[in-house]
């Protein structure tokens, strides 16, 4: 069989792919829950789009499935192997401070931008794209071939939940939705609360009030509140709190009355799953609030936050640092920091681990640590790491693709966050961020570069047929 040019194949059908996928582009697929129905449980915007493609799907001969609304598939070819294609057509809100309609799709100096773009429905038009010129060039394959549709991949995952209960799950596949050139390993992401235990707080001059830092367990907090109450010279820890900021290179403040002083810092935000590339404003103000002579309920409770998290993203002080070849070190981000006077304290920790470490383990030896300092682990939730061996027939398939189509080396790469390669047993990320492209999935002007959107196509037409013939 003669050589198939999959950039010419790619290129005869440019037009029509720039426009479908703008079309698509243009459904402002959010998550609508309160406007759900039996058929349509996340809304109508992502109902319209997970019909838009099973409809052109069923024009273009593939078979077209619908489960419910939760997820559906297009499938071609056959035999006893699946092959799975797993993307979402799900988007985050759109946000402010856009240049153009998010949901324009408007091309501007070969940039198309729209909410979804990259993430992840530009991609996902590639990949139809590339099983619709498979189908087209009528190639013999020995597997079917399945793109799996979900809808809540920005939420809950209960797409990929709802569709495992009732279809099987693929030999193998990958999900466009992340980086070239292959994303084999992830780390696991727990993520769980330690809550101080009831304490009968003493009388003492100074008594903190309240703490707050942090909303999310997998970002880095970017602002920290606190207020204490109480006698002293409380204009003098004003002054002492500016030259700690100084010190840090920080920004804040401290406001005091007779008997009040709020101190409010910045710090700088970042993803959970690398907290030193963040500046954690909560863990700063906790430090800084360490060196007074407070009540001791409030005392117990940052004496803990200072001795286990300040300066420690590895685990080391509470003894479970850990750490690989495959995905490198276990990371420990302190996303959420909570203290009342009435109720104690609480923090909310974004673990991410290795793929060779025992996550049982780790949990029981920081629930010892908790007895004995008189806090409790709750609100415990785990995915476990996802990783596929570097020869498995996968892997070694879209290596020799991505070299092939690229002439760039295909590495292996690991990763702290979880993409929807992990719904697979045996799946990767495969793309469509091209090395060295801004990463501008969730951010405002999001856009996927034509040429990309074109050589990913391409890319993922081999990559289908070489695992699918």
């Amino acid at each position: 069989m003669e050589q198939i040019n999959w950039h010419e194949e790619v290129e005869k059908r440019k037009d029509q792919l720039i426009k479908d996928t703008q079309d698509f582009l243009k459904i402002k697929s959010v998550l609508d829950e309160e406007n759900g129905t039996p058929t349509a449980p996340f809304g109508a915007g992502i109902d319209e789009a997970l019909h838009y493609l099973l409809e052109k799907g069923s024009e273009d001969g593939f078979t077209s499935k619908n489960l419910d609304g939760y997820a559906g598939h297009l499938e071609m070819g056959s035999g006893e192997e699946l092959i799975g294609i797993l993307c979402h057509i799900d988007v985050v809100p759109e946000g402010d401070g856009w240049s153009s309609d998010p949901y324009g799709a408007e091309i501007h100096d070969g940039k198309m931008i729209a909410r979804g773009s990259l993430d992840d429905k530009g991609p996902t038009m590639a990949a139809y794209y590339a099983m619709k010129i498979i189908k087209e060039l009528n190639l013999p394959l020995s597997k079917r071939v399945r793109m799996i549709i979900g809808t809540d991949e920005e939420s809950d995952w209960r797409c990929v939940e709802h569709y495992f209960k009732h279809e099987e799950m693929p030999t193998m596949g990958f999900a466009p939705d992340a980086d070239f050139p292959i994303i084999y390993a992830e780390k696991g992401i727990a993520d769980f609360d330690l809550v101080q235990k009831s304490q009968s707080s003493s009388v003492a001059e100074l008594q903190l009030a309240s703490f707050n830092s942090g909303r999310r367990y997998n970002m880095v907090p970017d602002f920290a509140e606190a207020k204490l109450e109480g006698k002293g010279n409380l204009q003098e820890m004003v002054n002492e709190f500016q030259a700690f900021l100084d010190k840090n290179s920080l920004m804040g403040r401290g406001l005091c009355d007779e008997d009040t002083v709020v101190f409010e810092l910045e710090g700088v935000s970042a993803h959970g799953m690398e907290p030193d590339h963040g500046k954690n404003a909560g863990l700063y103000l906790v430090s800084f609030l360490q060196g007074y002579s407070l009540d001791e309920q409030a005392k117990q409770y940052l004496s803990m936050v200072t001795e286990y998290f300040v300066g420690d993203s590895r685990g080391r002080n509470l003894g479970v640092a850990y750490s690989d070849d495959i995905t490198g070190d276990l990371t420990i981000n302190v996303g959420k920091l909570a203290y009342t006077k009435a109720d104690g304290g609480s923090l909310g920790l974004n673990l991410r681990y290795p793929v060779t470490n025992d996550m049982d383990g780790t949990k029981k030896k920081i629930e010892e640590v908790c007895e004995k300092i008189g806090f409790e682990l709750v609100n415990y939730s785990n995915s476990s790491p996802h990783h596929v061996d570097k020869n498995h027939p996968l892997i070694q398939t879209l290596q020799k693709v991505y070299e092939e189509q690229t002439g760039e080396e295909a590495t292996l790469v690991s990763i702290g966050g979880g993409t929807y390669a992990r719904s697979l047993e045996a799946g990767v990320a495969f793309g469509p961020l091209f090395p060295g492209r801004p990463d501008v999935a969730h951010q405002k002007d999001e856009f996927i570069l034509v040429e990309d959107l074109l050589k990913a196509t391409a890319i993922y037409a081999q990559a289908i047929y070489e695992l699918a013939k």
